[in-house]
């Protein structure tokens, strides 16, 4: 039995209320939907900072409703509610996976909008909502990431392995590589939006210069992201740009890769 490893919410409190004077930290060892729960109390008018980390999710959710499943010590589930109120929200997403995978490894990569991977499979997903209540925004990041390896059956996507890259890697010794700098990128987003961190974004792009699908149809090379973080894909008819989450991109095998 792998020997448990005690969450560091005090340690992450901490450096965290400086910036947050009302922020709290919580973590449950079973919930529905870490985003779920922060969204209830959201629409409820609380709006204090919360962190919450779910060691076991009966329900999680990713984007486009897809079930994130989670089980204690193999995936981290965490969710952030915050108040925020940037002049543009465009590019949050993206600006969210950025602060991830600089806080975890140089060689995780960035699948626009929301997903991070590592050798063509997905390491970790994003799950942004927003709730407004009473003239105030409340904006929920979900986060999961897989550490230990997990089966493949039944995803569209090939998993990848957080131990893979650093074997030693816990569930709560990844949570205190990331809290601290996703308040700061959030903070940071909501005064300067996403075009100050569009270079760096592209620098772990993994679609760019890759011909790809979309699932409305359209089939190009991704030729990075904008200043607002919409998604540029040259097609046929032209350089297009694309700002929906809710549509999905996949690349094609990394052998058509253009130049």
């Amino acid at each position: 039995m792998i020997p448990r490893t005690p969450w560091p919410a005090e340690a992450i409190w901490e450096q965290i209320y400086p910036l947050l004077p009302d922020f709290t930290v919580e973590v449950l060892p079973e919930i529905d939907s870490s985003n779920s729960e922060l969204m209830r109390r959201a629409r409820a008018g609380q709006h204090e900072a919360t962190l919450l980390v779910a060691e076991s999710q009966t329900a999680g959710r990713g984007r486009m409703g897809r079930v994130w499943q989670s089980q204690p010590g193999d995936s981290l589930t965490f969710s952030l509610s915050l108040p925020l109120a940037p002049r543009d929200w465009s590019g949050l997403s993206l600006a969210v996976g950025l602060s991830l995978a600089e806080s975890l490894h140089p060689d995780v990569g960035l699948k626009w909008p929301n997903d991070l991977w590592f050798q063509d499979r997905k390491l970790g997903g994003i799950l942004i909502e927003a709730a407004s209540m009473g003239g105030r925004s409340q904006v929920v990041v979900g986060v999961g990431l897989n550490i230990r390896p997990r089966p493949a059956e039944g995803l569209n996507t090939a998993p990848a392995a957080l131990t893979e890259l650093l074997p030693d890697m816990t569930a709560p010794a990844c949570l205190a590589r990331l809290g601290v700098p996703l308040v700061q990128a959030l903070l940071a987003f909501e005064r300067e939006g996403f075009a100050p961190l569009q270079n760096r974004f592209e620098s772990r792009d993994v679609l760019k210069g890759r011909r790809v699908h979309t699932s409305d149809g359209q089939i190009g090379a991704a030729r990075g992201v904008s200043p607002g973080g919409a998604l540029r894909l040259l097609t046929d008819t032209g350089l297009q740009e694309i700002h929906s989450a809710e549509v999905s991109v996949r690349p094609f095998p990394v052998e058509d890769k253009l130049r």
